[in-house]
């Protein structure tokens, strides 16, 4: 789907490369840049080619001026003020590309007091308001995966930044600098959560929303150290799980929506699935639609007969690796090989003299 579109990533941690492999995942020509070193070949470098540069020697920074010319967009995940004492700050590349989608991925953004501040993902999670709901009312907020905040306050936003600025540039010839912060993301993705208060609510009770509280929207542990995640929103559902854990008819049930009775309809349904194995659980439930599921580790998911007839994760030097997603017209694709560290170097040098871009 990105055939054609050549980005230039500069390497990094976490967000920026991912939002690389995404982008290389659906097609694009991605370009790392590699500093020196041994480093092996990682999953996120999966379908991307690679050139080692050392960019404070005069040779090798001519060549990364060489390769954001001839790109579309560029992805750096340092610090601000790193890239312009390099030279590659978006004026320098401006000034070379004007058309370039220029993509900045950090956790605090580029201006604001804590820009130059150090930070990880529970940082930005916890100061953006996101990881006040990430616990229930009593507990400290637990540490969500990074998934919530890397990937999807980070990543997919730099991602879909980088895609609108090439839209636009292909049709003006100018360029943007995408300044994707995780701190911004995170806060938008709350837009959905916020939007299920129950009516009238004031404030942002920890527990007190329709997906973060009830007794039909958590995770239960099972008799055989198990879980079970249960997410019956639609009355239609819940009915069903009441159904089959042998609740139908049962007053102090019935309630779905009373804040007041999800502590000890929140018991009733603890004690119920933690008297049989998490198997059990998974079979009673089936695919039917009272939204059940069981909670499965990576090696597990790739077992799953419906994960395993999606293909939705492949296999790699025995190990579990997700394929790219999304998936056009029904088809799978098969994950991309990782390059060594610098084994394109020769075919990007070749390439960009072509260009007219090297001597």
């Amino acid at each position: 789907m990105l055939e054609g579109l050549r980005v230039i990533e500069f390497e990094g941690l976490g967000p920026g490369p991912f939002a690389a492999m995404l982008l290389a995942d659906l097609g694009a020509e991605v370009i790392t840049i590699h500093r020196p070193g041994p480093d092996a070949p990682g999953l996120l470098d999966r379908g991307k080619r690679s050139i080692v540069l050392d960019l404070k020697a005069p040779g090798d920074l001519a060549i990364a001026h060489a390769l954001v010319t001839s790109a579309e967009a560029l992805i750096e995940g340092l610090r601000p003020g790193v890239m312009e004492r390099l030279g590659l700050g978006p004026e320098d590349c401006h000034a070379l590309n004007p058309g370039l989608v220029y993509g900045r991925m950090t956790g605090w953004g580029q201006t604001g007091p804590l820009a130059p501040v150090a930070g990880h993902d529970l940082n930005y999670l916890a100061r953006s308001g996101a990881l006040w709901f990430a616990g229930l009312p009593g507990d400290a907020p637990v540490t969500p995966p990074t998934l919530v905040g890397d990937i999807g306050g980070g990543a997919m936003y730099l991602a879909v930044g980088l895609l609108a600025g090439v839209m636009r540039a292909r049709g003006t010839g100018q360029g943007t600098t995408v300044d994707a912060a995780i701190v911004d993301g995170s806060a938008h993705m709350l837009a959905l959560l916020l939007s299920l208060r129950p009516p009238g609510a004031q404030g942002f009770a920890r527990g007190a929303s329709l997906l973060d509280g009830p007794h039909w929207s958590r995770s239960y542990p099972t008799a055989d150290g198990g879980h079970v995640a249960v997410q019956a929103l639609e009355p239609k559902f819940y009915a069903l799980l009441l159904e089959g854990l042998g609740l139908a008819g049962d007053s102090a049930m019935e309630a779905q929506h009373d804040p007041a009775q999800w502590p000890a309809q929140t018991a009733r349904l603890a004690a119920i699935f933690a008297a049989h194995p998490r198997a059990h659980w998974q079979t009673l439930f089936g695919a039917n639609d009272a939204c059940v599921a069981p909670v499965l580790s990576p090696d597990e998911a790739a077992a799953d007969p419906h994960m395993a007839a999606r293909g939705t994760w492949q296999q790699r030097d025995g190990q579990p690796e997700p394929a790219p997603a999304p998936r056009f017209d029904g088809q799978r694709a098969a994950i991309a090989p990782r390059p060594a560290r610098g084994k394109h170097r020769d075919e990007i040098l070749t390439d960009l003299r072509q260009r007219g871009l090297l001597p």
